[in-house]
Formats: C-alpha cells, sequence, structure tokens
C-alpha cells in the first residue's frame, strides 16, 4: 500500500499517523512517500529536497509495536565552510519499540535512562510517524557538513569561496600581546 503525504490538515498531519486500533496483533506493511513540505522544518538547519519515503512492518504483540525498516530522501544542508548547499543521501534504518504512553507525568517529564534507546510510546493507539522521520533526519545530519573533505572554505578577510576562485589576501596572525615587542626590534 502506497500513500502520499498531503501536509497539515485541520487535526494535523493526519496522514503520518499511524492507527493502531486496526492492527490488534500481527504484522502492518507500510509503504508510503510524503512531500517534504509536510512535515515543517522551516528554520532548521537543513531542508527536505526530495520526497521523503517510509518502507517499514509495523508488528503488533498486545501492547508493545515494533517498527523495522528504513527512511530514504535527500536533505540540504550548507557546508560549515563555505556555507554553500550541498545534498545529502538519506538512508536510515529504523528499528523502534512502542509502549503505550504511562499514565501520570507527561514523557518530557521523565529521566532518559539507558534503556530508552530505541524505545518510545504512542498515545491514545496512535503512533506519530511524522515525529519519528522527524528525529531520524536529525539524526542524520553529518555532525560538521562540509561539501567536500578537502573545502577550503571563505577568506577571512574578504569572504570570498576559495573552492571558486582565489584573492590576493595575506593571512598572517599576530599575537596581540607580541605587537609591543615588535616596535622592539625595528628600532621605534
Amino acid at each position: 500500500m502506497i500513500e502520499y503525504g498531503i501536509g497539515f490538515g485541520r487535526f494535523g498531519p493526519s496522514v503520518m499517523r499511524l492507527d493502531l486500533s486496526k492492527l490488534k496483533s500481527g504484522v502492518q506493511h507500510l509503504d508510503r512517500r510524503y512531500d517534504p513540505d509536510a512535515f515543517g522544518l522551516e528554520g532548521e538547519e537543513f531542508r527536505l529536497i526530495a520526497p521523503v519515503h517510509l518502507v517499514a512492518d509495523v508488528t503488533r504483540d498486545g501492547q508493545k509495536v515494533r517498527v523495522v525498516g528504513s527512511l530514504t530522501t535527500t536533505i540540504e544542508c550548507d557546508c560549515g565552510r563555505c556555507l554553500d548547499p550541498f545534498a545529502v543521501p538519506v538512508r536510515a534504518s529504523i528499528d523502534l519499540l512502542y509502549f503505550p504512553e504511562p499514565d501520570g507525568e507527561p514523557e518530557s517529564d521523565r529521566e532518559t535512562s539507558p534503556d530508552d534507546i530505541g524505545v518510545a510510546h504512542f498515545k491514545d493507539d496512535v503512533i506519530d510517524l511524522g515525529e519519528m522521520m522527524r528525529e531520524q533526519l536529525f539524526l542524520a545530519l553529518p555532525m560538521k557538513p562540509l561539501c567536500k573533505d578537502d573545502c577550503a572554505g571563505l577568506c577571512a578577510i574578504c569572504g570570498i569561496n576559495k573552492n571558486r576562485g582565489t584573492c590576493g589576501c595575506t593571512s598572517e596572525w599576530v599575537d596581540p600581546r607580541l605587537e609591543p615587542l615588535k616596535h622592539l626590534t625595528r628600532g621605534n
């Protein structure tokens, strides 16, 4: 079954929700594509430039739900040295275990333990696939985004992109604490 995400509706991103009430036990296969603008990522440090493709098997065993699959798309980041945008292909493996949200304190108020890695919670028999996919996209971001390993960056003086051209600037750094000693060697 392929479903295409259409974005946020009146009641939120309903196409990004998985209704578990229809899955009492067994396995459900998901094969869904979502438009980049369906994620509401304006102002983030990356942009989605291709549809997000989610393929996963959802297995329910009582109250426990396991989602295993993959997420593929392409994101665009700005290089950390030259500031040029560049594409980063994303292929993230997903293996998450979901449990019903415990009654009482909200999930955001609970302390996270090492056992919580790979574990998430659902509420009202619904898994928010949009939240799950957003988390995977943030995890796929490079620690230091570089357009290429040998990116020359920007000139610190004139700002020219050194990957595209050269400049006549000389970047000689002088420790300001030693500047008064320079005058002694010149005879001033």
